[in-house]
C-alpha cells in the first residue's frame, strides 16, 4: 500500500476529488475488501482506529509514572535524607513503604483495570466490514485504510470514507460542520454544493437514514476529526469525583505542612539534634501521607465496575460509578423503559370515526420503503398485513427528523405515483387541505380540523400512541419527496398500544426509596404519557410540552422544573436543555436512552445510560451500558455507586481521624516531652503496618442504610470529622503519655515501645468502630478482619522479637501492657460514642 501523508489523508479534497479507481489504486485495495492478513499488517502500520491511543504502560513505566505523585515524592525525599545521613533502618523502612505503596497501586490497579477493560470491550463499537470476501462484524478500532464497510441508519461512521455505493443516505455532520440538518450523501463525483463533499462520510458523523458501502481512507488521528481533536484537544472537565479527591488532597497537604513545620521548629527551639529533628519531621509527613489512597480509589472503582457487570451494567468511565452514587434525578423516555416496546396496531380511524383502510395501506407503503432507522411502530404497521409490493418502487424519500417529526416517501406502482407522509398527527394535519372520510374526499375546514384534534385527544386519553397518515397523488414530473407541501389529503389516524413493562412500578418504587426522582422526558404526547403514569402509579406534578418550553427563557425554565415531572413532545435539543437546567439546579442527573435522538441528552447528563442493542451514536455517548433495558438494573447500579463511594470514604476517614490524631500527638509531644515521642524509624514502621491493615477496605461491606440516599463529596463534613475525632484520638495519646511518664516513670525506650503498641492498637482497631453507622449489625468483610488482625499481631509482637531492639523497642512489663490495654478499650468506646454523636448531626454515610 502507498502510504499518504496524514495531511493529505485528512483533507476533504484528498478523499473526494480523485476518481474512485485512482483511490483504490492509491490504497492498494478494491471493492472486494482486504484479506485478514493484509488488514493485520495495516493495523500494525497505522495503529488502532482511535483518536487517542490507549496503550497500557509497561511495568517499569507504570512504576516511574507514580513518582510524579506528590505523596510518593515525600517518601522519596525521606529515603534520600536517610541514605545520606547513614540512617540505615529508616532507609529500609521508607523503601519498603515506598515499594509497597507503588507495587500495590500498580499491581492491583492493573488487575482491576484489565478486568474493567475486558468488560468494556463487550460493548465496544463495531463495524460491518468486508474481509476475505465475507461481511462480518469487527471492532471499529481494528479498521484500516483500504477496508470496505457497510453503513446503515443508526451507525456512527467509524472512519473517513469515500462512498462506493449509496441509497437515500442522509448523515448528521453537526460534529464537523455545526449544521444540525441532515446532509444528503451520494456515491460518484462530488457535486461540491454542501459544507462537506457529498461523496464522503467522515468519522464522528452518524447515519440518519439510507444505506451505503464505503472505502475507508483515513483512520484514527489521520482522520479529519482526529486532526481537529489534536489541534483543539483540551483536558476533559473535572467530574464531581475528581473535584472531591483534589479538595481532600489540598486539605491534607495544608494540615501536613502545618504539623511538620511546627514539629521541626519546636525541636530546633529545644536544641535537639538538627538531623534527628529533620528526620522526625519527615517521618511525620510520611505518617500523614495516605500512600494507599490512589490504590484504594482505583481498586474500589474497578471492583465496583466488576460488581456492576454482574448486575448487567458495563461501565465505560470508572469515575461515573461515583456520579451514579450521587445521582438524585433520572430522566428517561417511556418507550422500552416504562413500557415493553412491544407495540401493536390497535385501531385505524378516519375523521368520520370509521375504520381507515386507506390510511393503513399508505402507512404500509411508507414503512416498507422508509430507509431510516426502523422503529417498533414501523414493525407494527408491517405486521398488520402482507401486501404484494413487488409492483411498487420508491423514487425518493425525505427522511424522518426530530424537527419535522414525519417521514415522506415518493412511490410509484400500477401507474400511480404518490407522496405518502406519516408522522406526528398534528404536524401531518397541518399539511392537509382535504380529508378522506368514508371513501370520499372532503375539504378540511375548521370544523373538520377540530374533529381531528378531538379524535387525537380521545385516543391519547385512552393510552394510545397516535400517528397521522396523509398522501397526494402526483404526476411523473414530481421526483422529490421534499415537495410534500401543504396540499395533502388526510387519510386517518393509526392508534398503537404499548403496555407497561412488568415490574416497572416496583423499579420506580425502588428508585424512590433510594432518593432518586424519575422525570419522564419523551417525544410522545401529554395524554398518552399521563395515561401510562396512571397505570404505573407515577404522580404527575405537572406537564411541560415542547412548544411551551420553546417559549421559556432559561430562568423561567429553572423556575418551572420543580413543578414538572413529565416533559412531553420534546425534540432532542429540548431534552438536552431540560437536563442542563436540572444540573444548574444542583442535581446530579442521569439519562437513559438508546436512539439517535438521545445522543445529545446522554452527553449532557452526569451519567448517560444506554443499552447494548442501542444505535452506535447512543452507545458511544453513554458512560454506562445496560445489558437489560430495565430501571431495576439502574437501581442496582445506584446502590453499587454508593457502595464504592462509602468504601473510599472509609479510608479517607481513617486518614483524617486516628492517623491525623496520632501525628498531631507526636508533634505536640515534641513540645512536652524531654525526648521524641517516637523515633523516626518507629513512625515509619507505624505507617507501614497501618497501611497493610487497610488494604482490604475496597472489599468491605456497606450497610443498606448507607445506600439509601445520594452520595456526594462534602469536604466540609470530612474536615469536621477530622476536627472532632482527631483531637479525641490525641487526648488518649496524651493520657498514655501521662501514664507512661508519671505513673510508671518509664524511660525513653519503654515510652517508645508503650506508645507504639497503644498507637497501633487504637489506629488499626478503630476502623471497626467508624466503618459503619451500626458496626454491630453490619459485620466487616473477612479480608478486612484478616488484614487488620495480622497487622496488629505483627505490631504487638515486634518488641518481643530479636529485631525489636534494632528498632528501638523493649518488652513491656505486664502492668504497663495491661494499663495500655485499658486505655485502648476506653479510646475505642469513646470513639464509638463520638462517632454516633457526629453521625447524628453529619451523616457521612
Amino acid at each position: 500500500m502507498r502510504e499518504t501523508s496524514p495531511s493529505a489523508q485528512s483533507s476533504f479534497t484528498g478523499i473526494s476529488a480523485p476518481p474512485l479507481t485512482a483511490l483504490f489504486e492509491q490504497l492498494t485495495a478494491g471493492p472486494g475488501g482486504l484479506t485478514s492478513e493484509e488488514a493485520q499488517k495495516r493495523l500494525i502500520q497505522f495503529g488502532a482506529n482511535r483518536l487517542e491511543e490507549r496503550t497500557r504502560l509497561g511495568l517499569l513505566a507504570a512504576y516511574l509514572s507514580r513518582l510524579r505523585n506528590p505523596l510518593v515524592l515525600v517518601l522519596a525525599a525521606a529515603a534520600l535524607v536517610s541514605a545520606t545521613t547513614g540512617e540505615l533502618a529508616s532507609l529500609v523502612i521508607i523503601t519498603v513503604i515506598l515499594g509497597l505503596s507503588i507495587t500495590l497501586d500498580v499491581v492491583l490497579e492493573h488487575r482491576a483495570l484489565t478486568e474493567a477493560s475486558r468488560l468494556k470491550e463487550k460493548v465496544s463499537l463495531t463495524a460491518r466490514v468486508l474481509r476475505d470476501g465475507q461481511w462480518s462484524e469487527q471492532p471499529a478500532a481494528r479498521l484500516v485504510p483500504g477496508d470496505m464497510i457497510a453503513l446503515s441508519a443508526g451507525d456512527l461512521i467509524p472512519a473517513d470514507c469515500r462512498l462506493v455505493q449509496s441509497r437515500d443516505l442522509y448523515v448528521n455532520e453537526a460534529l464537523l460542520t455545526g449544521e444540525a440538518y441532515p446532509a444528503e450523501k451520494q456515491a460518484g463525483p462530488d457535486a461540491g454544493t454542501g459544507l462537506l463533499p457529498k461523496n464522503t462520510a467522515f468519522m464522528g458523523s452518524s447515519v440518519l437514514s439510507g444505506s451505503a458501502q464505503a472505502l475507508v481512507v483515513a483512520t484514527g488521528k489521520r482522520a479529519e476529526l482526529g486532526r481537529i481533536a489534536g489541534a483543539l484537544r483540551k483536558p476533559p472537565p473535572d467530574t464531581a469525583f475528581d473535584i472531591g479527591i483534589r479538595d481532600f488532597g489540598r486539605m491534607l497537604l495544608r494540615a501536613t505542612l502545618l504539623l511538620v513545620l511546627a514539629a521541626l521548629l519546636i525541636n530546633l527551639a529545644f536544641h535537639r539534634p538538627p538531623l534527628q529533628s529533620l528526620l522526625f519531621s519527615l517521618a511525620l509527613a510520611v505518617g500523614l501521607t495516605p500512600e494507599l489512597l490512589p490504590m484504594v480509589i482505583s481498586v474500589t472503582l474497578a471492583h465496583g465496575a466488576v460488581r456492576l457487570s454482574r448486575r448487567d451494567v458495563i461501565v465505560k468511565r470508572l469515575s461515573a460509578i461515583h456520579d451514579l452514587g450521587a445521582m438524585d434525578m433520572l430522566c428517561s423516555d417511556k418507550t422500552g423503559t416504562l413500557t415493553e416496546a412491544r407495540i401493536s396496531l390497535a385501531r385505524t380511524v378516519d375523521l368520520g370515526g370509521s375504520a381507515a383502510p386507506a390510511a393503513l395501506e399508505a402507512a404500509v407503503l411508507n414503512a416498507h420503503f422508509e430507509t431510516g432507522l426502523k422503529s417498533p411502530i414501523d414493525a407494527a404497521i408491517l405486521a398488520e398485513t402482507k401486501p404484494d409490493l413487488a409492483s411498487w418502487r420508491k423514487i425518493d424519500e425525505a427522511p424522518f427528523d426530530f424537527e419535522r417529526r414525519r417521514v415522506c416517501v415518493l412511490v410509484e406502482g400500477n401507474g400511480d405515483r404518490r407522496l405518502i407522509v406519516k408522522g406526528a398527527p398534528e404536524d401531518v394535519l397541518a399539511l392537509c387541505d382535504t380529508s378522506l372520510s368514508g371513501g370520499m374526499a372532503m375539504p378540511l375546514d375548521d370544523a373538520s380540523r377540530d374533529r381531528a384534534r378531538a379524535a387525537i385527544r380521545s385516543l391519547e386519553n385512552d393510552g394510545y400512541r397516535v400517528l397521522g397518515v396523509a398522501q397526494r397523488r402526483v404526476g411523473p414530473e414530481c421526483v422529490s419527496a421534499a415537495q410534500e407541501g401543504a396540499t395533502l389529503s388526510f387519510l386517518g389516524l393509526l392508534a398503537f398500544t404499548d403496555p407497561p413493562k412488568p415490574g416497572a412500578d416496583t423499579a420506580l418504587a425502588a428508585l424512590k426509596e433510594l432518593g432518586v426522582t424519575v422525570k419522564i422526558v419523551t417525544g410522545d404526547g401529554e395524554m398518552v404519557t399521563r395515561h401510562l403514569c396512571a397505570l404505573l402509579g407515577i404522580p404527575v406534578l405537572g406537564c411541560l410540552a415542547g412548544p411551551e418550553l420553546a417559549g421559556l427563557s432559561d430562568d423561567a425554565l429553572l423556575a418551572r422544573l420543580d413543578q414538572v415531572s413529565v416533559f412531553c413532545r420534546m425534540t432532542p435539543p429540548q431534552k438536552s436543555r431540560v437536563i442542563a437546567a436540572l444540573r444548574r439546579k444542583g442535581h446530579v442527573v442521569g439519562y437513559l436512552g438508546d436512539g439517535i435522538n438521545d445522543a445529545p441528552s446522554l452527553h449532557a447528563a452526569d451519567v448517560g445510560f444506554s443499552v447494548d442493542t442501542a444505535v452506535d451514536v447512543a452507545k458511544e455517548a453513554a458512560s454506562m451500558i445496560l445489558l437489560r433495558k430495565d430501571l431495576a438494573v439502574i437501581a442496582e447500579g445506584v446502590r453499587e455507586g454508593r457502595r464504592t463511594y462509602v468504601n473510599i470514604l472509609k479510608y479517607i476517614m481513617m486518614g483524617t481521624s486516628s492517623n491525623f490524631g496520632n501525628m498531631f500527638s507526636m508533634a505536640g509531644g515534641a513540645l512536652l516531652l524531654p525526648f521524641l515521642p517516637l523515633l523516626p524509624i518507629q513512625i515509619l514502621l507505624n505507617n507501614l503496618l497501618y497501611d497493610l491493615s487497610e488494604t482490604a477496605i475496597p472489599l468491605d461491606r456497606v450497610e443498606d442504610a448507607a445506600l439509601a440516599r445520594p452520595r456526594r463529596w462534602n469536604i466540609a463534613h470530612v474536615r469536621n470529622f477530622m476536627m472532632v475525632l482527631g483531637p479525641l484520638s490525641s487526648l488518649f495519646d496524651f493520657i498514655t503519655f501521662a501514664l507512661l511518664l508519671w505513673l510508671f516513670a518509664s524511660g525513653e525506650t519503654v515510652f517508645h515501645t508503650g506508645w507504639f503498641m497503644e498507637s497501633m492498637t487504637t489506629q488499626i482497631l478503630v476502623i471497626f468502630v467508624i466503618r459503619s453507622a451500626r458496626p454491630w449489625r453490619n459485620p466487616p468483610h473477612p479480608m478486612l478482619i484478616l488484614s487488620s488482625l495480622l497487622a496488629l499481631a505483627a505490631a504487638l509482637a515486634l518488641p518481643y522479637l530479636p529485631v525489636g531492639a534494632w528498632l528501638g523497642f523493649t518488652p513491656l512489663p505486664a502492668k504497663i501492657a495491661g494499663a495500655l490495654l485499658l486505655v485502648s478499650l476506653a479510646y475505642l468506646a469513646s470513639m464509638y460514642a463520638a462517632r454516633r454523636w457526629f453521625f447524628a448531626r453529619h451523616a457521612l454515610f
